[in-house]
């Protein structure tokens, strides 16, 4: 069974950094395209970024140049790295598995932001 499990969230300053992981566990993981979305109180869930399992990755223009996402295979786990925050990074923020076209979600850390 693939679980996902994310840490590193926590309060900043805006202009601060923070480095979320996301650790899976039953997963062919390698081989796999990890997602990092996030959800703010009373918004929808949103994607933020992603990496495929050749490593290359996008970003939503919101994070574009802030935020880098990576991988270590070696390790089952995704990295977001987030710098240049702001409140309106604010969120419950989580990372998503696809897997034989299954989507396994973990459940979420919070970053907060203070301006």
């Amino acid at each position: 069974q693939v679980q996902l499990v994310e840490s590193g969230g926590g309060s900043v300053q805006a202009g601060g950094s923070l480095r979320l992981s996301c650790v899976a566990s039953g997963s062919t993981f390698s081989s796999n395209y990890i997602g990092w979305y996030r959800q703010a109180p009373g918004k929808q869930r949103v994607w933020v970024a992603g990496i495929d399992s050749g490593a290359k990755t996008n970003y939503a223009d919101s994070v574009k140049g802030r935020f880098t996402i990576s991988r270590d295979n070696a390790k089952n786990t995704v990295y977001l790295q987030m710098n240049s925050l702001k409140p309106e990074d604010t969120a419950v923020y989580y990372c998503r598995l696809v897997e034989n076209s299954k989507n396994y979600w973990g459940q979420g850390t919070q970053v907060t932001v203070s301006s």
